[in-house]
C-alpha cells in the first residue's frame, strides 16, 4: 500500500497536469497540435497557428534567431536587421572591445550611425525549417538490435539525411542538424541559414545592463535592464555572408512590431528562443546524485576560481575588464548549481519523481507490458548505481582540470592531433602551424592574466589531489605533488617564473625560435594535461560509457511508456527552437509573501549603493537619476500610475539558451526581452512547478527608454514599428485571472 504522503503527491501531480498544462512546455513550433492550440486560445492568443510557424511563408519563427546556433537567443526587430538579445548574451563582444581608454563595460556603447557599429565574433542562425524524418532515421532499427549496433545504425542514416540535405550548400553559411527527441524515439531535422556579418549597434552601461550583478542574479523582485542591440547583415541579394564592410543590413521575412501599449496582469505572453538543456524526464536516482554529489562538487570548485579571479580583478582595471565575460560564465553557474541543489530539496522533486515512477510500473503491470517497458527503471537505476564512482572524477576533470587556462589552452591547440604537434612529430615544415597558433594565441592572451592563470592552475591540482580518489590520479601528479612539498602552489610559482605560456610575448618568440618536440614534451604541465586526458578518456570515460547503453536504453522505454500513459510533456530541451505560452502573473512564494508581477525604476533607486565605484552590482548612474527626478520617461511610463516600468512576470516556460528570447503578446508584437528565472523554481529544469515558476522580462518600454532618453539614440527607435494602443478587441481579451495552482 502507498504511503499517505505518496497518495498526496500523486494527486498533487495530476493536478498539475490538468490546471499547469498550459504553462509547461518548450513546445517545437512545427508540432502545435489542436489541444495545444486550443490551451493557447483559452491564454489568449489571437495569432493563427501559420502565423506563428510557417515553412513556406512570413511568421515569427523568421524573426527570432540563434546566436552562435544557440547560446542566447535574439529576435529581429526592424526591417534593417536590428536585433535585440540580452546585455549578458552581447557581454563577450562587448568586454572583446572594451579598454582602458574605451571602457565600453563600464560606459556603454552607442553607435549613431552605421559605419559606427563593431564586428561582433559570432554568427546568427535563422531556423529555415523542421522536417520530421524519424522513419528515415530509424530505418533498418530493430528491438532485438544491441544499443550499440543500434547506435551505430542510426549515425549511418543521420550521415546520408544531412549529406544530401546539403547538397550544393556552402557549411559558412548553411546548416543541417538532425536531433533526437524523447530519447531517441523521434528525430527531427532543422536546416538554418547563416549570417555571419553581426554588428554590435548599443549596449548600456553594465551598471544598468547588469544592475544587482551576482547579488540580484536569479532574484526577483528585479531591476536589470539586461539588453543589447546588434544589427545583422547581409551581400547586396540579402544573402547570408561573411563579414565585409560593404555589405548592407539584412531586410528580415519579419521583424517584431515593438508594442508600449503596456503589460498587465493576466495578459497572454508567449517565449520563442533556443532553450539549451533540461532534464525533465531525470529519475528520482539521477536527482540524488546530484544534489547530493554532483553540484556540490561543481559549486566547491567555481566559488574557488571565482574568488582568484576577484582577488586580481579588484587590483586593477585592466584585469577587470579582461576577466569580465570569464568570470560571469563562472558566476552565473556558479549560483545556479547552489539554487538548483537547494530547490530540489524544498520543492520534493525526487519524491515527486518517485511517484512517476511508481506510476509507471503500475501501468505496465496493469497492462500486461511487462516484456517491453518491464526492465526500463532497473535499467537506470543499475547504470546509475553502477556509473557514480566516476562522477566525481568526471566533475573534477571538466571543471578544475580544463577550468585552468593553461592546460585548457594546450590540450586545444598542442594535443598530439594538433597541426603543430603533427609538423614537429613528423619533421614537416611547421610555418603554417605556427601562423594557426600564434593566431590563436592573439586571441587568447589578449584577455589573460598570468597570475589569475598560476593560482587557479594551483587550486585545480590540489582539488583534484585532495578530492578524487587515487586510482584516477595521473602517475605525475604524485610526483609533482611530493616535489612542491604537499602544496601545488609551490609548483606553479616555480613553473610560471620561466614557462613561454605566461605571456604573448614570450609564447611568440618561443613557437618562432624555440620550440621542438622535445622542449614541448619536457613542459611539465604539458606532462600533466596529456596524462590527465589520457586519464580522463581511459579510466573514467570509457568505462563509464559501458553503463550508457543501459542508461540510454531505460530512458527511451521509460520515456516511450509515459507518453503512452498520456503524460503529454514537451521533450527536453536541445538547442532547437521551442515556444512556450501562458499569461503575465504574480506568484507568492512562501507563507504571508506575495510578488507583484512588475517591477518600476522606483525600485532602482531604493537598491542604490550611494559610491563613486561604477562597477558596484548597486551603482546608478548620475544621468538615469536625473531622468528619475524628473520623471522624464517620455512615452514608456506605466498609463495607470505614470511609473518607469523595469521588469515583468510570467508563467513561460525557459531555461539556459533563452536568455535574449522575445516576450510575444497575443498579436505577435514584443513586450519584452526573456533574461532569467526566478530563485525559488531552480529546480524547474528537473521538474517544472507551475505555481511558482516564473519568467524574468525587461519590459521593452524600460529598453526604449534606456535607449531614447538615457541614450540619445532615437535613430533607433525611428527604425521599429512602435505599437501605441491597446487592440480594438481588448473587452474580449480581458478574461478572470488564472486559478492559482494548489500549493505544495
Amino acid at each position: 500500500m502507498k504511503s499517505i504522503s505518496k497518495i498526496i503527491l500523486s494527486l498533487l501531480l495530476i493536478l498539475q497536469s490538468f490546471i499547469g498544462r498550459a504553462d509547461e512546455g518548450m513546445w517545437l513550433p512545427m508540432l502545435l497540435g489542436e489541444e495545444t492550440y486550443k490551451n493557447m486560445v483559452e491564454c489568449g492568443i489571437r495569432l493563427s497557428p501559420k502565423q506563428i510557424y510557417d515553412a513556406n511563408n512570413s511568421s515569427l519563427k523568421d524573426a527570432i534567431v540563434a546566436l552562435g546556433g544557440g547560446f542566447c537567443t535574439g529576435e529581429i526587430i526592424s526591417e534593417q536587421g536590428l536585433m535585440l538579445t540580452n546585455h549578458h548574451c552581447g557581454y563577450g563582444t562587448i568586454q572583446a572591445n572594451s579598454t582602458t581608454e574605451h571602457d565600453y563595460l563600464t560606459d556603454g556603447f552607442w553607435a549613431m550611425k552605421k559605419a559606427d557599429e563593431i564586428p561582433a565574433d559570432f554568427g546568427v542562425w535563422f531556423l529555415d525549417k523542421i522536417t520530421d524524418v524519424t522513419e528515415s532515421v530509424l530505418e533498418g532499427v530493430n528491438d532485438d538490435m544491441s544499443e550499440t549496433d543500434r547506435s551505430k545504425k542510426i549515425r549511418e542514416n543521420i550521415s546520408r539525411l544531412t549529406k544530401k540535405a546539403k547538397e550544393g550548400k556552402s557549411d559558412e553559411t548553411f546548416s543541417v542538424k538532425v536531433k533526437p527527441f524523447y530519447y531517441g524515439n523521434y528525430y527531427y531535422m532543422f536546416t538554418y541559414n547563416i549570417f555571419n556579418d553581426v554588428r554590435l549597434v548599443g549596449a548600456p552601461p553594465s551598471s544598468i545592463g547588469k544592475y544587482g550583478g551576482d547579488t540580484d542574479n536569479w532574484m526577483w523582485p528585479r531591476h536589470t535592464g539586461d539588453f543589447t542591440l546588434f544589427r545583422v547583415y547581409a551581400n547586396d541579394s540579402n544573402e547570408p555572408c561573411a563579414y565585409d564592410e560593404n555589405n548592407k543590413p539584412y531586410d528580415p521575412k519579419h521583424a517584431l512590431p515593438v508594442s508600449i501599449a503596456g503589460v498587465e496582469e493576466g495578459d497572454y505572453a508567449m517565449i520563442m528562443g533556443y532553450p539549451g538543456s533540461t532534464d525533465r524526464y531525470l529519475t528520482s536516482w539521477g536527482v540524488e546524485q546530484a544534489v547530493e554529489v554532483e553540484q556540490p562538487a561543481r559549486v566547491k570548485i567555481r566559488r574557488q576560481k571565482l574568488d582568484l579571479m576577484e582577488e586580481e580583478m579588484n587590483k586593477s582595471q585592466k584585469t577587470r575588464i579582461q576577466y569580465a565575460s570569464k568570470h560571469a560564465r563562472v558566476s552565473n553557474y556558479w549560483k545556479y548549481f547552489i539554487g538548483q541543489s537547494e530547490q530540489l530539496v524544498n520543492n520534493n522533486v525526487q519524491q515527486k519523481k518517485e511517484v512517476i515512477e511508481s506510476s509507471f510500473s503500475e501501468w505496465y503491470t496493469n497492462n500486461k507490458l511487462e516484456d517491453k517497458y518491464g526492465d526500463a527503471l532497473a535499467l537506470i537505476e543499475k547504470s546509475i548505481e553502477g556509473s557514480s564512482k566516476y562522477t566525481i572524477p568526471n566533475v573534477y576533470f571538466q571543471e578544475a582540470i580544463a577550468g585552468s587556462e593553461i592546460m585548457l589552452f594546450m590540450i586545444r591547440n598542442l594535443s598530439e592531433r594538433s597541426p603543430m604537434y603533427q609538423a614537429l612529430k613528423s619533421g614537416s615544415d611547421p610555418a603554417d602551424a605556427k601562423t594557426i597558433l600564434l593566431e590563436k594565441a592573439k586571441s587568447y592572451f589578449k584577455d589573460y592574466n598570468a597570475t589569475i592563470d598560476k593560482n587557479i592552475l594551483a587550486a585545480a591540482l590540489n582539488l583534484y589531489y585532495n578530492d578524487v580518489p587515487k586510482e584516477f590520479h595521473p602517475s605525475l601528479l604524485a610526483t609533482v605533488h611530493k616535489k612542491s612539498k604537499g602544496d601545488f602552489t609551490n609548483f606553479a610559482n616555480k613553473y610560471f617564473k620561466k614557462t613561454p605560456f605566461s605571456s604573448y610575448e614570450l609564447f611568440e618568440e618561443w613557437i618562432n625560435n624555440k620550440i621542438t618536440l622535445k622542449s614541448l614534451e619536457k613542459d611539465v604541465v604539458y606532462q600533466l594535461q596529456k596524462e590527465f586526458l589520457a586519464v580522463y578518456r581511459s579510466k573514467i570515460m570509457m568505462p563509464k560509457s559501458a553503463f550508457d547503453s543501459d542508461y540510454n536504453k531505460g530512458m527511451r522505454l521509460f520515456v516511450d511508456g509515459l507518453q503512452k500513459m498520456g503524460m503529454n510533456k514537451a521533450s527536453d530541451a536541445n538547442s532547437t527552437m521551442r515556444f512556450t505560452y501562458g499569461n503575465v502573473l504574480p506568484y507568492d512564494p512562501a507563507d504571508a509573501v506575495h510578488y507583484d508581477f512588475y517591477t518600476t525604476l522606483e525600485g532602482v533607486m531604493q537598491k542604490e549603493v550611494i559610491t563613486d565605484d561604477k562597477n558596484h552590482e548597486f551603482y546608478v548612474p548620475q544621468r538615469l537619476k536625473d531622468l528619475f527626478e524628473a520623471k522624464d520617461y517620455g512615452p514608456y511610463a506605466r498609463k495607470e500610475d505614470g511609473k518607469l516600468p523595469v521588469g515583468f512576470l510570467s508563467n513561460n516556460d525557459i531555461t539556459g539558451g533563452n536568455s535574449g528570447s522575445p516576450v510575444i503578446n497575443a498579436y505577435g508584437e514584443l513586450i519584452g526581452t526573456a533574461f532569467d528565472g526566478n530563485w525559488e523554481a531552480m529546480s524547474g529544469d528537473i521538474y517544472f512547478e507551475p505555481n511558482i515558476q516564473r519568467t524574468i522580462s525587461v519590459d521593452v518600454r524600460y529598453t526604449l527608454f534606456i535607449i531614447d532618453k538615457y541614450a540619445g539614440a532615437s535613430h533607433l527607435i525611428d527604425e521599429m514599428n512602435i505599437i501605441t494602443e491597446s487592440h480594438v478587441d481588448l473587452p474580449a481579451q480581458k478574461k478572470e485571472k488564472p486559478e492559482p495552482v494548489i500549493a505544495q
